[in-house]
């Protein structure tokens, strides 16, 4: 499935088989008013605006992000311009779903504020997104400001529509901000098991000795064994730990590094090869842009160490 570029909010009204828009930098839709998808579904699009979705009971698959969403409850996603949403259906099925749709796009907003505010909130991003699981009072909340600017902007364009609804959207994004606080803290013990859950899947892949055969798994191969999306795994392990899952990675991997350099006797080749390395000059480099020092540097500081341990031991004897 290709994507589909939209250019435009009216574009996006055309596709979705609504009326044209009232503005067009601008449009709040009742998700009651899209039945169906485009020639039956799926679609996949590129957006040019920021699109804030409050939806419930959504009988289709949506991704974004490589995260897939259902809606048996409210719950609210946040696009910024150039991502890419993804709709699933059955063919020609008919969509069953209420909530409130609101695209702004980025011109909108040029003279206020506003414009360089929005990107400061990372729930737009990629990187840290997930969807945001409301509270019937919080979802109330959100809707109430919705239909707030619903009515400014279906009351006809004045002197002062854009900024009463630019002063919506102010307030609609800090609660969103709020609630997205929220949803982190109390899903703190969640988000620490599930870095639990990946510290001993690695410890264990590590210990397995399937480095020498398969190499290091890949943050998709680690994700897929803790069934969630890879964008999601990083995005908690980031949000506990400071660290995307590739740190992850090179950190456990580093710590056996130095378990077999200063508990054994294998030889540079020997250990590479036993961590996955093709050569051990691969090997050195890693150790050196973890460590700052080269594998043969470490082992015999750690030599030195235990021979300078044993003389004072032999000493105070």
């Amino acid at each position: 499935m290709s994507s589909q570029r939209i250019k435009s909010i009216s574009e996006y009204h055309h596709i979705m088989g609504l009326p044209k828009p009232g503005h067009p930098m601008i449009s709040i839709i009742s998700f009651e008013t899209i039945k169906r998808l485009p020639a039956g579904g799926p679609i996949k699009l590129v957006l040019p605006f920021y699109s804030i979705g409050l939806k419930r009971n959504f009988n289709a698959r949506m991704k974004y992000g490589q995260q897939e969403y259902d809606f048996d409850e409210g719950i609210l996603t946040c696009m910024a311009p150039g991502q890419v949403l993804q709709i699933e259906t059955e063919t020609d099925q008919l969509l069953n779903h209420s909530g409130w749709l609101l695209l702004v796009h980025p011109d909108f907003l040029w003279s206020s504020p506003m414009a360089s505010k929005i990107r400061q909130y990372t729930y737009f991003s990629y990187a840290v997104h997930e969807a945001l699981f409301l509270s019937k009072k919080e979802e109330l909340t959100l809707i109430a400001i919705f239909k707030n600017i619903a009515r400014e902007y279906q009351g006809g364009v004045d002197a002062f529509t854009q900024d009463l609804i630019v002063a919506q959207l102010d307030i609609l994004l800090i609660y969103i901000n709020r609630y997205y606080a929220r949803q982190f803290a109390t899903r703190k013990i969640a988000n620490h098991r599930l870095l639990e859950k990946a510290e001993e899947l690695l410890a264990r892949y590590l210990d397995s000795g399937q480095l020498a055969e398969t190499g290091l798994p890949t943050v998709q191969i680690i994700a897929e064994h803790l069934s969630v999306s890879p964008g999601y795994l990083s995005a908690v392990l980031k949000t506990v730990t400071g660290k995307s899952t590739q740190q992850h990675i090179q950190e456990k991997l580093l710590e056996k590094a130095k378990e077999k350099l200063s508990a054994t006797s294998l030889s540079m080749a020997e250990i590479a090869y036993e961590l996955g390395f093709s050569h051990s000059q691969s090997f050195s480099k890693f150790f050196r842009s973890q460590t700052q020092l080269s594998p043969t540097a470490f082992r015999q500081s750690f030599t030195t160490a235990k021979n300078i341990v044993g003389n004072l031991d032999s000493i105070q004897h």
